[in-house]
């Protein structure tokens, strides 16, 4: 009998801002569309749109997390690097596409005050 295939996934996300984010799941096209939609988590609901950088397989819950927190503790540059060297990464300096626009209206910090409030920015009132 064939073993069963994996399950778990580990994968790195490619945020808006350029940083990397590192999650395991069980269902990863469920988990992309939870990102996507700004209910992932916290790190990428202010760094959206997020692209999948790289993913690879786990053999269970267990091993996909060992790997999760080890994709965590990597530097910036070999992270880079495990993406670069995967088959569907198209190289350093290239885009998929058009630039992502940004998220929310970012003008507003800078032409009025503006206070958080979970998460999200809130034009203060000014007397």
């Amino acid at each position: 009998m064939a073993p069963a295939p994996a399950r778990w996934r580990v994968y790195l996300l490619r945020c808006v801002d350029g940083s990397l984010y590192a999650g395991a799941t069980s269902d990863l096209p469920r988990r992309l569309k939870a990102h996507a939609a700004g209910r992932g988590a916290r790190y990428t609901r202010s760094r959206l749109p997020v692209a999948l950088a790289y993913q690879e397989p786990a053999r269970d819950r267990s091993a996909a997390l060992r790997r999760e927190a080890a994709l965590k503790r990597l530097s910036r540059t070999a992270k880079l690097e495990l993406v670069a060297a995967s088959p569907r990464s198209p190289g350093p300096g290239t885009r998929r596409g058009p630039r992502p626009k940004p998220v929310g209206n970012r003008r507003l910090a800078h032409t009025e005050p503006v206070d958080t409030h979970k998460g999200r920015p809130r034009i203060m009132r000014t007397r």
